[in-house]
């Protein structure tokens, strides 16, 4: 799936292209004409050719690439002084005309620093954790009554606890987890309950891996203390493991599942993911179709530093922030709101939602939301490419390996240095280092500032062309003798692409690029404005020089 995506041509390099089009086109139209003209006044026909060749060198901007590229070099290497490795040099530019972003939730816009918070068993308990980190240090106290549970002193607790446990592939070695974050969470609360070795008591049978279109994993055991049975532990989204299970724990003993318990534990899910946790269900028994709900484990995985700051800044500055993830609608809409996706209603839609539109009505309802949630892979793509349909610039930022498809599909792919997986990296344009969102803000403004000082550059390049290009067609209309030889011309043009031009390149970056809205990405280089004064500053020049030209051949 990855290999089939291509990497988008940049706007810089299609201004790039569409500039050295029209380029050549003009110059070499007025290069032919005064050749032409020449030649029907007699004059000799090597010397207009000598002329017409040291024209078109002086015509053509050979300084351009050599400026745009130690312009991208510069800003890159500011950035990499900002903690941010670009892997290709225009993409430094397409920052300024990113309109928008989409951002994977989990360990981008939060710390991916999950710690188990709170637990609802089926059968209607209550229970807060205390403690953070991987150290196991804590407690699980049951609620009102605040007693504080061990091992399997509640039944239905440690049930619940046991299976997050043995459905678990993190191990925790000291303080430090290797694994998946969401299983470092469950181990802990396992070890602040004297549980943590629970997987100890069984033989691994089987696992059934968890995906992004099944949403849960399983594992089939074998009990080694008691009946020696095989079982299996599941856990995953609420929605998808109910539909496993034909029971319910009570105190240790099977009941019928009945759907005013169902609408219970939905109830509580949806009251648990208001509060920003990510929810786990869990269940365990014979047969994957029949298994024993045990509860809920909310997680909080919490924002990262300075993240609302900088969604706010990139809204002021016209780049719409959109999130994606694969939590449940109130998670999604807590986490969004804790952000600062948005000052009033936050408009979500789920990745089953997105199935059924039409492809037709995809882009005008991507455009208006702010929040995807129980989303895949393919809708992250899909995402992505409808926004591309509407014309927008879209940078999408990610860690794992599910984000690595959307992250070489989309114009800019911006991956996390620390938690990113190498998959997510190499298929990124740009890394952060320090995997902090905000430092895309510095990104963005390098890009803004990159555009103007390349058409700093142009306006001054494309004046002094113009102006001996029109110098040397003037005075061949007006029969005059022409007021620069062949090696004069060359000799300006080496001048002028020098030091003078190319410094216009390097200009510091203006501090309040940030505020300014994204450059449309269909704005040509060369655009109406920047030609008027390319023209006004032409005619000064012509209108001088072919003056003295004019007065000094008078007095011959």
């Amino acid at each position: 799936m990855m290999q089939a995506e291509e990497t988008p041509k940049t706007p810089l390099q299609k201004s790039m292209d569409k500039l050295g089009k029209q380029l050549s086109f003009f110059s070499f139209g007025i290069i032919g004409l005064i050749m032409l003209i020449g030649w029907l006044q007699g004059k000799p026909l090597l010397s207009m050719f000598t002329i017409g060749v040291s024209l078109a060198v002086a015509a053509i901007p050979e300084g351009l690439p050599i400026v745009v590229t130690v312009t991208l070099a510069l800003g890159v290497m500011r950035m990499a002084n900002k903690r941010v490795i670009v892997k290709k040099l225009p993409i430094v530019e397409t920052l300024g005309c990113c309109n928008v972003i989409c951002s994977d939730k989990t360990g981008t816009l939060t710390a991916n620093e999950m710690t188990a918070t709170k637990l609802v068993t089926s059968d209607g308990l209550h229970a807060e954790v205390t403690g953070v980190g991987y150290d196991g240090k804590g407690s699980v106290h049951l609620l009102p009554s605040n007693d504080e549970v061990r091992e399997f002193t509640n039944v239905s607790v440690g049930k619940l606890v046991e299976a997050g446990c043995v459905a678990n592939n993190a191990i925790i070695r000291g303080d430090k987890l290797m694994g998946q974050p969401t299983e470092g969470a469950l181990l802990v609360l396992g070890m602040k309950m004297g549980l943590g070795n629970a997987s100890e008591n069984y033989i691994r049978k089987k696992e059934i891996p968890f995906s992004s279109e099944q949403r849960w994993m399983a594992v089939k055991c074998m009990d080694t203390l008691e009946s020696q049975e095989e079982v299996y532990f599941m856990k995953g989204a609420y929605e998808e493991v109910i539909q496993c299970c034909t029971s319910y724990n009570s105190g240790g003993i099977s009941m019928p599942l009945t759907p005013q318990q169902k609408s219970l534990y939905l109830q509580e899910e949806k009251n648990m993911g208001s509060q920003g946790l990510r929810v786990l269900a869990l269940a365990s028994g014979a047969e994957l179709g029949k298994l024993m709900f045990l509860g809920l484990i909310g997680i909080i995985d919490p924002p990262r530093s300075g993240v609302s700051e900088a969604v706010q800044i990139l809204l002021d500055s016209g780049v719409a922030v959109k999130m994606i993830t694969g939590d449940a609608l109130e998670t999604a809409q807590a986490i969004g709101r804790n952000i600062g996706l948005s000052n009033g209603h936050l408009k979500a839609i789920s990745g089953e939602e997105l199935d059924r539109l039409d492809e037709s009505a995809l882009p005008s309802v991507v455009t208006k939301v702010s929040v995807f949630y129980r989303t895949s892979p393919k809708h992250k793509l899909k995402i992505i490419k409808a926004l591309q349909r509407t014309g927008a610039i879209v940078g999408m930022t990610g860690d794992g390996v599910n984000d690595a498809v959307a992250l070489k599909s989309a114009d800019i792919g911006v991956a996390m240095g620390k938690t990113g997986t190498d998959v997510s990296k190499e298929a990124a344009d740009m890394i952060l280092v320090d995997d902090d969102f905000s430092t895309i803000m510095n990104a963005i403004e390098e890009g803004k500032g990159i555009f103007y000082n390349i058409k700093n550059f142009v306006r001054f390049q494309l004046s002094t062309s113009i102006s001996a290009l029109s110098l040397i067609t003037l005075s061949t209309i007006m029969n005059l003798p022409n007021p620069l030889n062949a090696m004069q011309i060359l000799w300006i043009n080496i001048i002028m692409d020098g030091p003078p031009a190319q410094s216009l390149g390097v200009e510091p970056v203006d501090k309040d690029a940030i505020k300014q809205p994204p450059r449309n990405a269909k704005e040509a280089i060369l655009s109406k404005a920047l030609l008027l004064k390319i023209l006004l500053s032409a005619a000064i020049i012509i209108s001088g020089t072919l003056f003295v030209f004019w007065k000094e051949v008078g007095t011959l």
